[in-house]
């Protein structure tokens, strides 16, 4: 079965973060697949980065490096569709993408975006998620 992988994930790997070793292990032996807008969203998150001086350009472009080894199925997606959950859920349509393109590939999602877990499960879509690690005394 294919797995659907956002953007969360995605950034999280290439740029070393603390859930990266989690990620890879759930998406080890999946086909991974992600609508072609991914490539843009990955950019704007660097871009958002680098107004926050969070990153600077050569990080950035050494973790791309990281992100075009990652084994992706690049897909398209229904935009229309993508509207239509957008409209009716109140999110952006780059999480729409996401939501539609797991649901055209009868696809389970992964992602670190709780509101996307959220719509997801509305859409009966299978979801994997991954939980932040407290130390509980």
């Amino acid at each position: 079965m294919s797995l659907v992988v956002d953007t969360s994930v995605i950034i999280s790997v290439i740029t070393n973060e603390i859930h990266k070793k989690k990620l890879i292990g759930k998406t080890k032996g999946e086909e991974l697949i992600a609508p072609i807008s991914l490539h843009w969203e990955i950019a704007n998150v660097f871009s958002a980065m680098f107004k926050r001086d969070r990153i600077s350009l050569e990080q950035a472009k050494e973790a791309m490096k990281y992100y075009f080894q990652i084994k992706l199925r690049f897909v398209e997606v229904n935009l229309n569709k993508a509207l239509d959950i957008a409209l009716n859920y109140n999110i952006y349509a780059y999480d729409a993408y996401f939501i539609v393109c797991a649901k055209q590939y009868k696809s389970k999602l992964i992602s670190l975006d709780k509101g996307l877990i959220h719509v997801a499960k509305q859409n009966k879509i299978i979801t994997i998620e991954v939980q932040d690690e407290y130390l509980h005394i």
